[in-house]
C-alpha cells in the first residue's frame, strides 16, 4: 500500500537572537486538520532529514500503524558547514543564541502558526552528529519547552558530559540515543579525526546512572546517513510512541 502524503509549507521568521532570517520546512501530514492538535518533531539539518532521512514517509507510516500521535515535522535547514558549526557545536560562537532561538522564538512561533499541544512533551527535537548535540543541549536547558530528544551519533565532549551531570530533573526529558559501533575515527568539519563511540558510551552510562527515560541503540556502521536513515523510524518511535 502506498504511503499517503501530506503538504510541505515554507515559513520564515526573523530571529532577534541570531540577527537573521530563518527559513523553515514544515510538513503537514496527510491527515492534517486545524481541528486537531499535533505533536511537533523539530529537525536540525532539516533538509537532510527530509532528503536522506525520509522523515515524511517515516511519520506517515508510524501514524498509519498507530505507533505515534498526529505529528507535524519542522525542518530547520543549515546555511553552510561553518554556520552549522557555529550554531550546533557547544563551543560555537552562535550556539547559545541558537538554543535561545529554539526556545524563545521558534517554539512560540510554531504555537501561533500551527495547532500544537503547547507543552514540553508535545515538542521533540531530532538531530544527527552536531545536530544531535544541540538538540540535547536545548533539552537540558529548556526541558519544559522540549521534552523529547532524539540524537543520532551526537558529538560528545567533556562540556556536554558536564551538562548532563549537572541536570537535576531527568524525569522531564525522554531521550533516544544511537551511535555506530564503527565510529572510532570520524572526520569532523573542523578537519580533525575523532573517536565518537567512546564518549557516546560515556554519555550512555551517565544517562542511565541519572535515570533519564532513555533508549540507547548501537548500530553496526559508521558516521553517515547510510546508517542513520534506517535508524530514523526507531528514533521517532522511541520518543513519540503513544
Amino acid at each position: 500500500m502506498a504511503t499517503a502524503t501530506g503538504t510541505m509549507r515554507d515559513y520564515t521568521l526573523y530571529s532577534r537572537e541570531l540577527q537573521e532570517e530563518i527559513g523553515l520546512l514544515v510538513y503537514l501530514p496527510s491527515d492534517f486538520s486545524p481541528l486537531h492538535k499535533y505533536s511537533l518533531l523539530i529537525a536540525q539539518d532539516g533538509k537532510d532529514y527530509f532528503m536522506y532521512g525520509k522523515i515524511k514517509t517515516v511519520i506517515e507510516t508510524l501514524m498509519d500503524e498507530g505507533t505515534i500521535d498526529r505529528t507535524i515535522v519542522v525542518g530547520i535547514p543549515d546555511r553552510n558547514v561553518s554556520d552549522r558549526y557555529e550554531k550546533y557545536h557547544p563551543a560555537g560562537r552562535k550556539n547559545e543564541a541558537y538554543i535561545r532561538f529554539l526556545a524563545h522564538e521558534l517554539a512560540p512561533f510554531l504555537d501561533r502558526e500551527l495547532p500544537t499541544y503547547q507543552m514540553g512533551k508535545g515538542r521533540a527535537l531530532i538531530g544527527d552528529s552536531l545536530g544531535g548535540t544541540v538538540s540535547l543541549l536545548a533539552g537540558l536547558l529548556y526541558p519544559h519547552t522540549f521534552g523529547k530528544i532524539a540524537m543520532q551519533s551526537p558529538y560528545i565532549d567533556d562540556s556536554v558530559l558536564e551538562r548532563i551531570r549537572a541536570f537535576r530533573a531527568p524525569s522531564l526529558l525522554s531521550l533516544y540515543h544511537s551511535v555506530g559501533a564503527e565510529e572510532t575515527a570520524v572526520k569532523t568539519t573542523d578537519g580533525h579525526v575523532r573517536d565518537f563511540i567512546t564518549p557516546n558510551r560515556a554519555a550512555r552510562d551517565l544517562l542511565i546512572e541519572k535515570r533519564f527515560p532513555y533508549t540507547y541503540h548501537e548500530f553496526a556502521g559508521g558516521h553517515a546517513w547510510t546508517y542513520w536513515q534506517p535508524d530514523v523510524p526507531r528514533a521517532v518511535s522511541a520518543i513519540l510512541s503513544l
